[in-house]
């Protein structure tokens, strides 16, 4: 076969049926023949969307989102950096493009000879779903001509196991003799596929289930003992409920900063619990928390050998059940009360407030939906009202939050998972670098919804001029129904719809109110001087 067969026939035997971005010249080759290897290539705006694109197809279904592009392929940079934060296994397909992607891949292949076509495109994609991150495969445009003898290399699928037996037996005697423990719930939860194992440990602990930040989708939020995420503009029961744990087990999370640190007033992080940490990338062990016990290992596995432990012993939580399903009872209500109750202070120029809008939408919000988050602090306030029932409905920006993102995001996600009702979520700036991939969406027959928030209207003129249709609501009776409207065009005639929400620029709550005070300082003592 030619290289550019060995090439595609690779591509098919790892299942990608969709590539996003754009071929020209280098990619002739190949290109011709991806229709009749049943895969399709969906042309973008620009490149940016493309990776954005890729990197949403990956986190909604979990298989390797592909994103092909020219030499002026470092257009999409940040978004395989935001991929590379996220966990996605993203595969980026460069021409020859140089040593841009080394800070924000997990494996980088050049094709040297046309002779290892197949055996470096495949391990490009084994490695983006073993490290859990984006790989770039580099292709001379030169090599994908002539004729050779190659074998298509079957997937590698390698388990990660639930980890060291030594550490799941010290994880299992804390947590059997914990009065209080709480599970933090991460997105190796997610990645896993973990949700059902995470559900039956937390059952038999009566532990309170908290999302990790980020990761609301982590567990569902219907389970009596969901309580919310942690973190930035997350949920105080959440907090407060933690801030009590004598044994917290962080399944499947790095414990990041935005994760732990104070809000709300709140510094919540219980200082003299001891702490559990599973996660598969063993460099995240006790990276930003001390920890008294770090397994790697798979969350889904871990969640389950660690059950299977505790299953038939006698546990000292088990005398305070009754006392912490209280406890969660009353805080989740608690908070519910006060998020219904945030009202504004003031109204300016006859804006809806962020706050009441997002309320709005939470309960107007179709089952089974998919969510993409924009970044800026509306979006950021959204989690606190967000709730989902399964896994890999959440998209939110993580820990690289690059302008734009979510249109194209969710785009992608809806690329996964067509059943599935995708809305995005966009400020009025972020808006304007990505609602050209409207006409993607449109040209492409991938209907989302797009809700952006904006002062003056100006984005739903501009969709409907693209062939989608455009809402404008400035009554807050009016948005349930206008995201209702729209989901229905979505999902049963295929329409893409932009939802604008005239709001007013107060965001909420910023993030940590302590870090605008200016440090105190001891005095000095009078035997010390000024010199360094």
């Amino acid at each position: 076969m030619t290289p550019a067969e060995a090439f595609v026939e690779t591509l098919a035997a790892h299942g990608v049926t969709e590539i996003f971005g754009s071929t020209g010249s280098a990619f002739t080759d190949a290109r011709e023949i991806f229709a009749p290897a049943g895969i399709r290539l969906i042309p973008v705006v620009h490149e940016l969307g493309a990776a954005h694109m890729a990197d949403g197809y990956a986190r909604a279904s979990g298989r390797p989102g592909v994103v092909i592009g020219q030499n002026g392929i470092s257009t999409c940079v940040t978004a395989i950096a935001a991929a590379f934060w996220a966990h996605s296994p993203v595969v980026v397909i460069t021409p020859e493009a140089g040593t841009m992607f080394p800070e924000f891949t997990k494996y980088r292949a050049h094709v040297n000879h046309p002779n290892r076509m197949a055996e470096l495109t495949a391990r490009a994609f084994d490695r983006a779903r073993s490290e859990m991150g984006p790989a770039q495969l580099s292709i001379p445009r030169d090599h994908f001509s002539g004729e050779i003898e190659t074998e298509i290399p079957r997937p590698r699928r390698p388990g990660r196991g639930p980890g060291d037996t030594r550490g799941l037996d010290e994880a299992a005697g804390l947590l059997a003799r914990a009065d209080f423990p709480v599970i933090v719930a991460g997105g190796g939860v997610v990645f896993s596929g973990g949700i059902a194992e995470c559900r039956e440990l937390a059952e038999r602990l009566g532990a309170p289930v908290v999302n990790s930040y980020q990761h609301d989708d982590s567990f569902p939020a219907s389970h009596p003992q969901w309580c919310g995420p942690l973190g930035y503009q997350g949920s105080t029961a959440a907090m407060r409920l933690i801030a009590e744990a004598d044994v917290v087990l962080a399944l499947g999370t790095r414990l990041g900063p935005f994760g732990t640190l104070p809000q709300h007033g709140m510094d919540y992080w219980p200082g003299n619990a001891k702490i559990i940490q599973v996660d598969a990338d063993h460099t995240m062990l006790g990276l930003v928390k001390k920890i008294d016990v770090g397994i790697r290992g798979d969350a889904r596995e871990a969640a389950a050998a660690l059950t299977q432990r505790l299953r038939p012993r006698t546990l000292a939580c088990d005398a305070t059940r009754g006392r912490r399903a209280g406890r969660i009872r009353e805080e989740k209500a608690m908070w519910e009360r006060q998020l219904s109750a945030w009202t504004p202070e003031k109204q300016e120029h006859n804006r809806l407030h962020p706050r009441q809008v997002l309320r709005e939408l939470a309960k107007a919000m179709p089952g089974r939906a998919m969510v993409s988050t924009g970044i800026g602090t509306i979006n950021s306030v959204a989690h606190s009202y967000l709730r989902f029932e399964e896994p890999r409905s959440f998209f939110p920006p993580m820990s690289f939050g690059n302008c734009g993102h979510a249109l194209p995001r969710i785009i992608g996600a809806k690329v996964a998972r067509p059943e599935r009702p995708a809305i995005a979520y966009a400020g009025d700036g972020a808006w304007g670098s990505s609602m050209a991939e409207v006409a993607t969406a449109v040209r492409h027959g991938i209907p989302v919804t797009a809700v952006v928030f904006h002062r003056r209207p100006r984005g739903a003129g501009t969709a409907r001029a693209m062939g989608a249709d455009g809402i404008v609501v400035d009554a807050l009776d009016e948005v349930g129904p206008a995201l209702r409207t729209a989901v229905d065009a979505q999902m049963t005639s295929g329409r893409t719809t932009v939802l604008e929400v005239l709001c007013s620029p107060e965001p909420g709550d910023p993030f940590r109110r302590d870090a605008r005070r200016k440090p105190v300082r001891p005095a000095r003592r009078p035997h010390e001087s000024g010199a360094a």
